[in-house]
């Protein structure tokens, strides 16, 4: 089973993007946008203080008639995150998204030291990457030809 930590080394990109509770949701948008991403962590002092979504935004603020130029994060923010550590296992992020209705989660340490934010879409492209290599092996195993990716 692959872990969070092998998803995000496989990633390779370890930005975290974030805002304050006090930026504006346009300012969010704004970052979303320019980073071709769903979702960005709200940081406070160095802690998540929540996390605030392409969701949060047409629920709470377009479908509710707001600015989003006048509105606060930190008044659309979703504030209960679920977190991960690197041990755990894709199925278990998996589990853990669907249960929850939720497409991000954010990777801490033991210590709780922020490590990463992955989404549906990296566990996805993990569990297909695994299927791959198992039907790959599969193949070789029915056809009798030897595996050249084999260590």
């Amino acid at each position: 089973m692959t872990t969070v930590a092998e998803i995000l080394r496989a990633k390779g990109n370890s930005t975290i993007y974030s805002v304050s509770p006090s930026d504006t949701m346009l300012a969010a948008l704004q970052l979303m946008a320019e980073k071709s991403i769903g979702a960005l962590l709200v940081l406070e002092g160095g802690e998540i203080a929540g996390i605030v979504t392409e969701r949060d935004y047409a629920r709470k603020i377009a479908l509710q008639g707001r600015s989003s130029a006048s509105t606060r994060v930190d008044e659309v923010m979703t504030r209960k995150v679920h977190c991960v550590l690197p041990r755990q296992t894709s199925e278990e992020c998996m589990s853990l998204m669907t249960s929850n209705r939720m497409r991000h989660l954010p990777v801490i340490s033991e210590t709780r030291e922020l490590q990463g934010l992955i989404s549906i879409g990296d566990i996805v492209k993990e569990i297909i990457s695994a299927q791959q290599f198992t039907i790959h092996q599969l193949e070789h195993y029915i056809s009798g030809t030897p595996n050249v990716n084999q260590p």
